[in-house]
């Protein structure tokens, strides 16, 4: 789905032939320019169709970005190296259009009890971007209850009507199951818990198509598609392992995310069955960790810096026009080649 048309602080300066900071400085009302220059800025940002506040830029009211508690934690190692890069990068990404952000900590027990944040009373706030993996009775909260503008940003719930930029999931996971047919593979198994995550659902659906573009039947006995939580993976893995036995190992493995890679090819390497040997293994993400392993993983990595500019535009679009149709963008992922892939060509 194409971006809505992006005007920012650039455009304005553009057309003034102005500096973006001195822009800048004029919507938020700082010294360092005149008041004339200050009018003339006002004045050209309404006539382009830039959000304003009370005559000044929306910078004065921030956008509160709600973050899962869970996410910001190292006793989630996995999560929190993911999340990390994307939440500096969406905070720099906002700075740099003109916003500021105030980051909101939403803990587990807020979460299952629908406790909203008691900072929306105190503060004024332009839009609220709902950060990663929320549950969704939360999401269905804060958009029932609060009335700014709303965007889901990484992952959404497809029942939701609300606008969200995420991962191009399924054209990622296709691309990446391609390449696996293409280096020989037909016995192909995936593993995403298609119950906890639209991304691992819409990344099956990714790997399904792959399959059946190249007249391939996904084999069910070769998939794990649901997962009793998080915390249970490795478990699950192990389960998963035990049904070859010594036996007939896809020769390949198409997983979710990287985190589930990374600990399938642990259980793997515990079993004495060789990656890529034996078994080759392909993940989703993109960690830094990653490209760390032994092997380092052959990984579909997601572009951060692209979902982070897309995510700032269609904000920005929600901000100008409130009433627009809900839009959902998606940044495609690059694959980036490790060690856990081997030909059969």
């Amino acid at each position: 789905m194409p971006r809505p048309k992006k005007i920012s602080m650039q455009t304005i300066a553009d057309k003034l032939g102005i500096s973006r900071n001195a822009v800048s400085l004029a919507l938020s009302n700082k010294k360092g320019i005149g008041e004339e220059l200050r009018q003339l800025v006002v004045q050209t940002a309404q006539e382009v169709g830039y959000p304003l506040n009370d005559g000044q830029s929306s910078v004065s009211a921030p956008v509160l970005v709600l973050v899962p508690e869970r996410i910001l934690s190292h006793e989630d190692n996995e999560h929190f190296l993911f999340y990390h890069d994307l939440i500096w990068g969406l905070d720099s990404r906002l700075q740099e259009e003109g916003y500021s952000a105030v980051l909101v900590r939403i803990s587990i027990a807020q979460e299952e009890e629908r406790i909203l944040p008691e900072l929306v009373q105190h503060i004024d706030y332009q839009g609220i971007i709902a950060f990663g993996i929320l549950e969704k009775d939360y999401i269905l909260k804060v958009q029932q209850t609060l009335t700014k503008p709303m965007l889901l940003f990484d992952s959404y719930y497809r029942d939701i009507e609300a606008s969200a930029v995420t991962s191009a999931n399924i054209e990622g996971a296709c691309y990446a199951v391609h390449s696996l047919i293409e280096a020989g593979h037909k016995r192909i198994g995936c593993i995403a818990p298609v119950n906890l995550t639209t991304s691992h659902e819409e990344r099956w659906f990714g790997y399904t198509k792959a399959m059946l573009q190249n007249n391939l039947q996904p084999d069910f006995s070769l998939c794990l598609l649901e997962s009793e939580g998080f915390d249970r993976t490795q478990e699950e893995l192990s389960a998963y392992c035990d049904r070859f036995g010594e036996g007939d190992y896809p020769t390949a493995v198409f997983c979710g995310n990287d985190r589930i890679a990374l600990l399938l090819m642990k259980e793997l390497d515990k079993r004495g069955v060789p990656v890529p040997g034996r078994v080759s293994v392909i993940g989703f993400d993109g960690l830094a960790m990653s490209a760390e392993a032994d092997p380092p993983l052959t990984t579909m990595a997601v572009n951060k810096k692209a979902l982070c500019t897309a995510a700032v535009e269609v904000l920005g679009q929600m901000l100008r026009q409130p009433e627009s149709p809900v839009v959902r963008c998606s940044a495609a992922p690059v694959l980036r080649m490790g060690g856990s892939v081997r030909s059969l060509a």
